[in-house]
């Protein structure tokens, strides 16, 4: 039987997924696919409402971010992990867009693992975003079930983008919908 040169690929393909040494990389530059695309604005009628704001963070130096200090605030919040190949996909783009708003924008990238672990890859991959771990319970609206997930909220409290899955944070359609949040 004669294999195509299509079927070698896919072999190919399936068995670098397999090897652990290589299965990371691979699945992080098939997300950075992903991540060039733009993730949508939720419609207006259909949007979440952050109601609860009693959540407290740990930066990275163990001092205490109180979550109602992004009250009346354009908000970002992530929550992503070192492990995750479409958060590793996405962070280029989430690092520009806070390099681009930070002055602006309330930026909380939170992860479950240690602040070892988290500083280590930042200053590997040379990020500059702030990260937290949750100290409190985090609010409701806010249960994750999958990361990288990735909120943006305007001044009111309400959820302009939810989305779940590597996406370009640094698009025009977001930093245009950020430009206009932080106007109104």
């Amino acid at each position: 039987m004669k294999l195509k040169t299509s079927n070698i690929i896919l072999i190919v393909v399936i068995v670098l997924l397999i090897v652990p040494q290589t299965r990371k990389p691979i699945q992080v530059f098939l997300n950075k696919g992903l991540a060039m695309i733009s993730p949508s604005v939720t419609e207006v009628s259909e949007r979440a409402s952050v109601n609860n704001y009693d959540w407290k963070l740990l930066d990275a130096t163990g001092a205490i971010y109180n979550f109602n200090d992004a009250k009346n605030k354009v908000v970002v919040v992530n929550f992503w992990a070192t492990w995750c190949p479409p958060c590793i996909a996405e962070m280029p783009s989430l690092d520009a867009l806070y390099e681009d708003y930070k002055d602006e924008v309330v930026f909380l990238f939170v992860s479950n693992e240690s602040v070892d672990t988290t500083t280590k890859f930042l200053r590997k991959h040379q990020y500059q975003i702030p990260t937290f771990q949750p100290k409190t319970t985090i609010p409701s609206v806010f249960q994750v079930s999958s990361i990288p997930r990735t909120f943006l909220i305007d001044k009111k409290g309400m959820i302009v983008v939810d989305k779940t899955g590597a996406a370009n944070w640094n698009s025009k359609a977001i930093t245009s919908t950020i430009d206009k949040l932080l106007l109104d």
